[in-house]
């Protein structure tokens, strides 16, 4: 099936997207560091901290989606409560990435950014719960016995009670 290998790749993807998002905002905070000029008069120092707590803190949340799209490879089970929400919102997050990137980066990564997304959606798609067929109306559970075992008579209901 497809399942695992796309829950693989997606893993993969998301733990070298969490390296490359968290190395990127940190040279951006060197950078900016390194310049010393302020941006509306906002302290550089404030500037180069926050780009790299915010890289730190976006490499973390990729690295914990890509921990449980692994974890979905490895078990061959759907992500269920939490890690299901992750991996939506990953792939909400991508959606968003990639209508930005569209614009200020060009279209590669925007197709970066819809692959990524597609593969988020497939994985979360192909592990579905399977759909149990149902059960004909007209016959009996097999543990009820029917008018036509021998084992007695059939269940009758008591006599309904009268009033004088």
């Amino acid at each position: 099936m497809v399942r695992r290998p796309v829950a693989w790749v997606v893993a993969v993807v998301l733990f070298v997207e969490a390296l490359g998002v968290a190395a990127l905002n940190w040279f951006l905070g060197i950078v900016v560091d390194r310049q010393d000029m302020s941006l509306a008069g906002l302290d550089p120092d404030t500037m180069s901290l926050s780009s790299k707590i915010g890289g730190i803190v976006f490499g973390l949340y990729y690295a914990l989606c890509g921990l449980v799209a692994l974890l979905v490879a490895i078990r061959n089970r759907p992500a269920a409560g939490f890690g299901r929400v992750l991996l939506i919102s990953a792939a909400v997050v991508h959606a968003l990435l990639a209508a930005l990137v569209w614009g200020l980066v060009g279209w590669p990564a925007f197709v970066f950014m819809v692959v990524v997304l597609a593969l988020i959606v497939l994985l979360l798609m192909t592990y579905e719960a399977p759909v149990q067929p149902a059960e004909p109306a007209d016959t009996p559970p097999a543990d009820v016995p029917g008018p036509e075992d021998d084992e007695g008579s059939p269940v009758t209901s008591p006599p309904a009670p009268t009033t004088p």
